[in-house]
């Protein structure tokens, strides 16, 4: 709403309704620290496409199941994102309308949608003090402490695997100068409700990011930014499991683009967490801000991926704004190039000696003696017609050496947060921490192969 005085995220269908990729040549043009085999190649003519070679980050958009049937709405749906998040299918109302009764159908159908044509998708919400159906809303204490989990864990076991990023917990923090949390049901139900969902949420669904999602959290100077910082920061020292922060980023004339939005960005990072801009819509859809907004996310590594609220303006929960990058009959803005101009030639600041080769000589593919041990964890990410990503996770030390794998006739055509270097077949990489934190990632050109890279060594150094 005009002045921000609404929650972010939008109920059903109602009076606040919210709710493949074509990609160019071998080997993406990556951001910070990536390495791309050599290749020439135009620039990607797609926002996803696009995004995905700003080291495998996505472009997506919400989602509504009942428009899918919409052939203008579904055709650039299909070929301009590669990240979904259903707008309201997967909230509490929606998927659990009576206690212990399950309904996915909708959800389902746009989860399907997405992963027949690689995209990634976000899941949201599992956890909010709003949407909820009525029958949670009359609950409270440990009954509704012990409703909220029962749902968390059966609808995040529902897509086990299947999820990139979990909107585990939504909107938790008060507006205004307080820095306080929400009063909410499940705020009565113990200060500790976010740390529980999020620990049900990571039983539930090991494989996926864990985020938390909040709105009016763009300018770092803000209590309420703050105070979430303060949350996220104690997570990672008491080893609560998230993953990630998204920012809304509803702008308009009343909570507009800050200057120090990429502060905000990078000093989330800094936690050891990514940072993801999770709805993004700006009131009469400016180029300009639209181009800071993508080249604020593209300068901070750990920045993942950039979702808008909605396709066209007509399918915006505040139409009358106009605040997406398709009008109402599904023409390009001018917002909409100054997008996909950002994100063709946006580049990371490297935090290395970024190289265009593999290195030469002899790899290593087994631990160096005298090393430590360390745990390496891979999650599949985005899955185009040709290639697919993986991301790396490493656990027990800051400086690390990973060997992957990769399945003949596969090869990886680029990778990014690490430095490789492969062995003379081509096949088993050696990836080594070059200080952008302990997540790295690289694509995989199939061949015709879909087998997943293994991970065949984590040493600490």
């Amino acid at each position: 709403m005009i002045g921000r005085s609404r929650t972010g995220s939008r109920p059903r269908m109602g009076s606040r309704a919210r709710a493949a990729l074509v990609v160019g040549a071998v080997g993406l043009l990556t951001a910070t620290g990536a390495v791309v085999l050599p290749h020439t190649a135009s620039a990607a003519t797609t926002l996803g496409a696009s995004a995905a070679e700003r080291g495998g980050r996505y472009f997506g958009t919400a989602v509504a199941a009942n428009k899918l049937n919409d052939s203008t709405y579904a055709t650039i749906l299909n070929r301009e994102f590669n990240s979904v998040t259903p707008e309201n299918e997967m909230k509490w109302d929606a998927t659990e309308p009576s206690q212990g009764n399950f309904n996915y159908a909708s959800a389902d159908q746009i989860v399907n949608h997405a992963r027949q044509r690689g995209m990634q998708v976000r899941g949201h919400a599992l956890a909010w003090h709003s949407q909820q159906p009525g029958w949670a809303q009359n609950m409270s204490g440990s009954a509704l402490r012990n409703a909220m989990l029962n749902h968390v864990t059966q609808v995040a076991t529902h897509y086990r695997g299947q999820i990139h990023s979990w909107d585990v917990v939504n909107e938790a923090f008060a507006d205004g100068g307080s820095g306080a949390r929400r009063d909410s049901n499940l705020q009565r139900t113990g200060n500790d409700w976010i740390e529980v969902a999020f620990r049900a949420a990571r039983a539930a669904d090991p494989g996926a990011k864990l985020c938390y999602n909040d709105y009016n959290t763009d300018n770092w100077n803000d209590a309420k930014t703050q105070a979430v910082y303060r949350m996220v920061q104690d997570f990672k020292q008491r080893g609560v499991p998230i993953d990630c922060v998204g920012l809304q980023s509803h702008l308009n004339n009343g909570s507009p683009y800050p200057s120090n939005y990429r502060t905000t960005l990078s000093s989330f990072a800094a936690l050891g967490v990514d940072v993801q801009i999770t709805e993004l819509d700006i009131e009469g859809a400016p180029a300009a801000t639209y181009r800071n907004v993508v080249n604020d996310c593209l300068a901070v590594p750990r920045c993942t991926g950039i979702t808008v609220w909605g396709i066209r303006d007509s399918d915006s929960w505040r139409a009358s704004q106009t605040p997406l990058l398709f009008n109402n009959s599904g023409g390009k803005k001018p917002a909409y190039d100054a997008v996909l101009s950002a994100l063709n030639n946006g580049t990371t600041p490297p935090t290395g000696s970024p190289t265009t080769t593999p290195p030469t000589g002899g790899p290593t593919t087994t631990p160096p003696p005298g090393g430590g041990s360390c745990t390496a964890t891979l999650r599949d990410g985005a899955r185009w017609g040709d290639r697919f990503n993986s991301e790396v996770t490493v656990s027990g030390a800051s400086n690390w050496t990973v060997v992957v794998a990769v399945t003949p006739p596969q090869r990886v055509s680029s990778t990014w947060n690490g430095t490789p270097s492969w062995d003379s077949s081509g096949n088993v990489m050696t990836m080594r921490s070059n200080g952008s934190g302990n997540t790295f990632g690289f694509t995989t050109m199939a061949n015709g192969n879909w087998n997943r890279p293994q991970v065949r060594s984590c040493t600490a150094s």
